[in-house]
């Protein structure tokens, strides 16, 4: 124990200067942790989409966009259904096994969908991020194959992927095209 008197004073300006220095610390660090936080914009680009199908006709294409990305809900024929069999020879990765892991598991089929008319699919091409154009169209084409059963085409590098979006062998696109994380909520949504 020391014999040394207690000075209150000094104390008490201890005390209250650690407080404010305290006090201080915190009002500087919560702007800090707050920017740490995503924004309201940020939030809403990766939430959820919810897309209106049911006016969609066989043949025909819907864009949506979900975080920053083009996601293509196509509604394929019967016709077209019937082509991507007769497809694989000509695939590089017809059953999507080259990226374990990145197709989900109801995306790993002749379809690449939950349901086989509609096709859902980040539409971006897998080799610079290019936009690819439809081609839904079968048949001889300026810049396809003259056995041609629909598709897409990235008119940049001329890379081709089908109706399930599967690329063709010998492009320069090395992967088919992303399958999203998605479900039904109804037969329209």
């Amino acid at each position: 124990m020391s014999d040394t008197p207690v000075d209150n004073s000094k104390r008490t300006w201890m005390i209250a200067s650690g407080c404010a220095g305290a006090a201080g610390g915190i009002a500087a660090a919560v702007p800090f942790v707050s920017s740490m936080m995503p924004s309201e914009r940020a939030k809403a680009a990766g939430a959820a989409v919810e897309a209106d199908i049911s006016g969609l006709k066989p043949g025909e294409k819907l864009t949506v966009e979900w975080r920053g990305k083009p996601v293509w809900i196509v509604r394929r024929t019967p016709e077209q259904l019937a082509a991507l069999p007769k497809l694989d020879p000509q695939l590089a990765d017809p059953l999507s096994l080259r990226k374990p892991g990145e197709t989900p598991d109801y995306a790993k089929n002749g379809w690449r969908s939950r349901k086989p008319e509609i096709f859902v699919a980040v539409g971006i091409c897998t080799h610079l991020g290019c936009s690819p154009s439809d081609k839904f169209t079968p048949g001889p084409q300026p810049s396809l194959p003259n056995d041609w059963q629909g598709g897409f085409f990235c008119p940049c590098h001329g890379s081709t992927f089908d109706m399930a979006g599967r690329v063709y062998k010998n492009v320069p696109a090395p992967d088919n095209l992303e399958v999203p994380p998605y479900m039904f909520l109804s037969d329209s949504k």
